[in-house]
Formats: structure tokens, C-alpha cells, sequence
């Protein structure tokens, strides 16, 4: 990954992060995984309380990424609302309720990424 990659990246993140404490997202963790996967530089994980807030949490980035020139290329869950997946290409947000936070527990699976402290951003 370049330099203007990394940058433009971070402030994908960054973007993301604000627009999920606009909110009042529980504890957002980003994980960098651009080492350890093709899929994505960083992965953001959020909670939110319930349905209404999980799909505001979710239509925040949203309107807040693509705002910033990048455009979503897919979402997954949103009517569930359980656990909505965002791609934005570099990089991917997780929005969960408490439920499936835990059970799915990415920060489990992709341990062998960074955790990144969301003030760096």
C-alpha cells in the first residue's frame, strides 16, 4: 500500500468514526488488517442498542463515506439489523446489537490484525 493509499484510508476511518459517535455507537473498535488480508486496509466494529439506531448508525456512514467521494458497494443486513456490513473497499464497518457481537466476535477472528485506538484517527 502507497502512502496517498494509507492517508486516503485514514480518512475513510476517520470519517466513518465520527459519523458512528454522531450517533452514540458502543465501543467502535477499527482493526488495521491491510497485513493480513486483500480484503480491506481496516475493519470498523460497532454496537448499537437497537434496530432503529443500528440502521441510523448505518445510513450515518454511509451518507458520511460516499459524502467524502467513496462510493458503498455493498451492504448486507440492514433490514435485519442484526449485524449490517458495510464495504466501502478499503475499508469495511460492522455495525452489531449486543447478540451478535459476541457471538460473531470479528475482534476474535481477526486477531491477527492491529487494533488501532479509534483516537488516532
Amino acid at each position: 500500500m502507497t502512502t496517498q493509499e494509507k492517508k486516503d484510508s485514514n480518512r475513510l476511518v476517520k470519517i466513518a468514526i465520527e459519523a458512528l459517535e454522531d450517533k452514540k455507537a458502543v465501543d467502535v473498535r477499527v482493526i488495521d488488517i491491510s497485513e493480513v488480508s486483500v480484503l480491506a486496509d481496516y475493519m470498523i466494529i460497532a454496537g448499537g442498542n437497537n434496530v432503529p439506531q443500528i440502521q441510523a448508525l448505518a445510513d450515518a456512514v454511509t451518507e458520511a463515506v460516499e459524502k467524502a467521494g467513496c462510493p458503498i458497494r455493498q451492504t448486507e443486513g440492514y433490514d435485519a439489523a442484526g449485524w449490517v456490513l458495510l464495504d466501502f473497499g478499503d475499508i469495511i464497518v460492522h455495525v452489531f446489537d449486543a447478540k451478535n457481537r459476541l457471538l460473531y466476535d470479528l475482534e476474535r477472528i481477526w486477531r491477527d490484525g492491529k487494533m488501532v485506538d479509534v483516537k488516532e484517527f
